[in-house]
Protein backbone atom coordinates (compact mmCIF):
# COMPACT_ATOMS: atom_id res chain seq x y z
CA UNK A 1 0.00 0.00 0.00
CA UNK A 2 1.19 3.51 -0.82
CA UNK A 3 1.84 6.01 1.92
CA UNK A 4 0.58 9.59 1.70
CA UNK A 5 3.42 12.02 1.97
CA UNK A 6 2.83 15.51 3.34
CA UNK A 7 3.64 18.21 0.85
CA UNK A 8 6.86 19.89 1.99
CA UNK A 9 7.21 22.76 -0.50
CA UNK A 10 5.87 24.51 -3.55
CA UNK A 11 5.51 22.86 -6.91
CA UNK A 12 7.43 24.13 -9.90
CA UNK A 13 4.27 25.58 -11.44
CA UNK A 14 3.47 27.58 -8.30
CA UNK A 15 6.99 29.04 -8.26
CA UNK A 16 6.80 29.96 -11.95
CA UNK A 17 3.47 31.71 -11.45
CA UNK A 18 4.89 33.76 -8.56
CA UNK A 19 7.95 34.73 -10.65
CA UNK A 20 5.70 35.74 -13.56
CA UNK A 21 3.56 37.92 -11.29
CA UNK A 22 6.65 39.61 -9.84
CA UNK A 23 7.97 40.21 -13.37
CA UNK A 24 4.72 41.83 -14.49
CA UNK A 25 4.58 44.07 -11.43
CA UNK A 26 8.22 45.10 -11.91
CA UNK A 27 7.68 45.93 -15.58
CA UNK A 28 4.92 48.32 -14.54
CA UNK A 29 6.53 49.77 -11.41
CA UNK A 30 10.07 50.49 -12.64
CA UNK A 31 9.12 53.03 -15.37
CA UNK A 32 6.74 54.78 -12.97
CA UNK A 33 9.48 54.91 -10.33
CA UNK A 34 11.98 56.39 -12.84
CA UNK A 35 9.49 59.07 -13.90
CA UNK A 36 8.81 60.02 -10.28
CA UNK A 37 12.55 60.28 -9.55
CA UNK A 38 13.01 62.68 -12.47
CA UNK A 39 10.02 64.72 -11.28
CA UNK A 40 11.55 64.90 -7.81
CA UNK A 41 14.83 66.17 -9.29
CA UNK A 42 12.93 68.74 -11.36
CA UNK A 43 11.19 69.98 -8.22
CA UNK A 44 14.55 71.41 -7.12
CA UNK A 45 14.73 73.31 -10.41
CA UNK A 46 11.16 74.60 -10.13
CA UNK A 47 11.70 75.68 -6.52
CA UNK A 48 14.75 77.71 -7.54
CA UNK A 49 12.79 79.20 -10.43
CA UNK A 50 9.99 80.17 -8.07
CA UNK A 51 12.46 82.01 -5.84
CA UNK A 52 13.82 83.92 -8.83
CA UNK A 53 10.28 84.63 -10.07
CA UNK A 54 9.33 86.10 -6.70
CA UNK A 55 12.42 88.31 -6.72
CA UNK A 56 11.77 89.42 -10.32
CA UNK A 57 8.14 90.25 -9.46
CA UNK A 58 9.19 92.26 -6.39
CA UNK A 59 11.78 94.08 -8.48
CA UNK A 60 9.12 94.88 -11.09
CA UNK A 61 6.73 96.26 -8.48
CA UNK A 62 9.51 98.32 -6.82
CA UNK A 63 11.15 99.67 -9.99
CA UNK A 64 8.18 99.69 -12.40
CA UNK A 65 10.14 97.73 -15.01
CA UNK A 66 11.45 94.23 -15.52
CA UNK A 67 15.01 93.60 -14.37
CA UNK A 68 17.36 93.10 -17.25
CA UNK A 69 20.03 90.83 -18.53
CA UNK A 70 20.98 88.69 -15.55
CA UNK A 71 23.00 85.62 -16.38
CA UNK A 72 24.03 83.30 -13.59
CA UNK A 73 23.97 83.03 -9.82
CA UNK A 74 26.39 85.90 -9.17
CA UNK A 75 24.14 88.44 -10.89
CA UNK A 76 21.03 86.93 -9.30
CA UNK A 77 22.61 87.31 -5.88
CA UNK A 78 23.85 90.88 -6.43
CA UNK A 79 20.79 92.21 -8.31
CA UNK A 80 17.89 90.24 -6.81
CA UNK A 81 19.31 88.91 -3.55
CA UNK A 82 18.52 85.31 -4.50
CA UNK A 83 21.01 82.46 -4.49
CA UNK A 84 20.46 79.37 -6.63
CA UNK A 85 22.53 76.19 -6.96
CA UNK A 86 23.70 76.59 -10.57
CA UNK A 87 26.11 74.01 -11.97
CA UNK A 88 25.94 71.83 -8.89
CA UNK A 89 23.13 69.36 -9.46
CA UNK A 90 20.31 69.76 -11.91
CA UNK A 91 20.65 73.39 -13.02
CA UNK A 92 23.30 73.98 -15.67
CA UNK A 93 22.70 77.72 -15.99
CA UNK A 94 19.98 80.32 -15.53
CA UNK A 95 19.08 83.56 -17.30
CA UNK A 96 16.62 86.42 -16.82
CA UNK A 97 15.99 88.02 -20.21
CA UNK A 98 16.69 91.72 -20.58
CA UNK A 99 13.59 93.85 -20.05
CA UNK A 100 10.98 91.07 -20.31
CA UNK A 101 11.35 89.22 -17.01
CA UNK A 102 11.40 85.83 -18.78
CA UNK A 103 13.31 83.32 -16.65
CA UNK A 104 15.06 80.40 -18.36
CA UNK A 105 16.76 77.53 -16.56
CA UNK A 106 18.88 74.97 -18.42
CA UNK A 107 18.60 71.46 -16.96
CA UNK A 108 21.27 68.75 -16.54
CA UNK A 109 21.98 65.45 -14.72
CA UNK A 110 18.40 64.25 -14.15
CA UNK A 111 19.06 60.79 -15.53
CA UNK A 112 16.45 61.15 -18.26
CA UNK A 113 17.83 61.86 -21.75
CA UNK A 114 14.69 63.69 -22.89
CA UNK A 115 14.99 66.13 -19.97
CA UNK A 116 18.76 66.67 -19.80
CA UNK A 117 19.93 69.65 -21.88
CA UNK A 118 16.33 70.86 -21.86
CA UNK A 119 14.96 74.18 -20.68
CA UNK A 120 12.24 75.34 -18.32
CA UNK A 121 10.91 78.83 -18.94
CA UNK A 122 8.73 81.07 -16.74
CA UNK A 123 7.07 83.90 -18.66
CA UNK A 124 5.36 86.74 -16.79
CA UNK A 125 2.21 88.48 -17.95
CA UNK A 126 0.45 91.40 -16.29
CA UNK A 127 -3.26 91.35 -15.53
CA UNK A 128 -5.49 94.41 -15.68
CA UNK A 129 -5.23 94.92 -11.91
CA UNK A 130 -1.41 94.82 -11.99
CA UNK A 131 -0.93 91.25 -10.77
CA UNK A 132 1.69 89.06 -12.40
CA UNK A 133 0.76 85.65 -13.78
CA UNK A 134 3.55 83.21 -14.55
CA UNK A 135 3.28 80.60 -17.30
CA UNK A 136 5.49 77.53 -17.59
CA UNK A 137 6.93 76.44 -20.92
CA UNK A 138 10.09 74.79 -22.21
CA UNK A 139 11.30 71.94 -24.35
CA UNK A 140 11.10 69.07 -21.86
CA UNK A 141 8.39 66.39 -22.30
CA UNK A 142 4.93 67.44 -21.22
CA UNK A 143 4.73 64.80 -18.48
CA UNK A 144 7.60 66.50 -16.62
CA UNK A 145 6.32 70.06 -17.07
CA UNK A 146 5.09 71.74 -13.85
CA UNK A 147 1.34 72.16 -13.78
CA UNK A 148 1.09 75.75 -12.57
Amino acid sequence: MLKNRDQLGFTLIELLIVIAIIGILASIAIPIYRAQTVKAKLSEVTNSMSKVATAVALNYHDEGRWPGGMDGPTQFKSSLGVSIPVGVKYIESAVVADGTGVITFYIQNTGEASVDAGTLVLTPSLTADGAINWEWSGNIPRGYMPLK
